[in-house]
């Protein structure tokens, strides 16, 4: 479903020269499965996730969502996915059930199809409440279940998590991982980015450690524990990382990051 090989992103920076923000970047994930893109801050994962959702185009290297190649045919792809981010902008004068539905006419639903798939949403996501509510109006919580039903409006087979529950409090936290968990059990493919190990933990069938935009370590959780000798993914992610010459927070096993 989703197949990544060789993916590679330079920016030119007017001070400094080249930046490589991936370098050689593959994985692969498929129906039915989470796939973890791990890794510290500034490692890389929202370039590669944004590549993915046609946001920025890679200077090398392929990315394909189900068999469409997201340079050469960015409209098809984002058909095919749904992208959930803090920083995903919302409205401030549209409501929660006027964003909505602008995404559900933008992804070409007819008008029975859009108010079904609407009032699914919001019945799942307890949001009927919040029908009325103005994006200025909204707390982060608020605004997290919004980006999340108009994200899944069209209802795709990919859908992409970037850092999606940094900054929300524990209970709307636990409630976007429920509901990651449940998009996983209905065949979606998913990718989850985080640096939260307790989440990683929970949510993922596969992982990819990713630092300095090159990925680590890549493939089953427990194989790779297995592999490289560890008991919990927490000791190898901390392992991985400082060996590379990163020096990871105080503990990235306790869900702080």
């Amino acid at each position: 479903m989703i197949h990544v090989r060789h993916l590679t992103k330079i920016y030119q920076d007017l001070s400094d020269g080249r930046f490589v923000a991936l370098d050689d970047v593959s994985f692969d994930c498929m129906p039915g499965q989470i796939l973890g893109l791990v890794g510290p801050n500034g490692a890389g994962k929202t370039t590669a996730l944004r590549i993915l959702a046609t946001v920025l185009k890679p200077t090398a290297g392929t990315a394909q969502i189900n068999g469409i190649d997201v340079v050469q045919h960015p409209d098809l792809v984002r058909r095919h996915i749904g992208f959930v981010s803090l920083n995903t902008a919302i409205y401030d004068r549209l409501t929660a059930w006027e964003m909505v539905q602008l995404f559900g006419r933008l992804h070409g639903l007819d008008r029975s199809t859009l108010l079904a798939r609407m009032e699914f949403l919001f019945d799942r996501f307890q949001m009927n409440d919040l029908r009325d509510t103005l994006g200025s109006k909204m707390s982060t919580g608020m605004k997290q279940k919004v980006s999340i039903a108009r994200a899944l409006i069209h209802d795709p087979p990919v859908v992409i998590f970037d850092e999606a529950t940094c900054g929300l409090d524990i209970l709307v936290a636990r409630e976007v991982l429920k509901t990651i968990e449940q998009l996983r059990d209905q065949g979606k493919c998913i990718v989850f980015s985080s640096h939260i190990m307790t989440e990683v933990r929970r949510l993922c069938d596969q992982v990819a450690i990713i630092n300095h935009g090159r990925i680590l370590a890549c493939g089953a959780m427990e194989e790779l524990t297995k592999h490289y000798g560890h008991t919990h993914i927490d000791d190898l992610f901390y392992e991985l990382l400082t060996s590379d010459g990163c020096v990871a927070a105080s503990q990235p096993a306790g869900g702080a990051a």
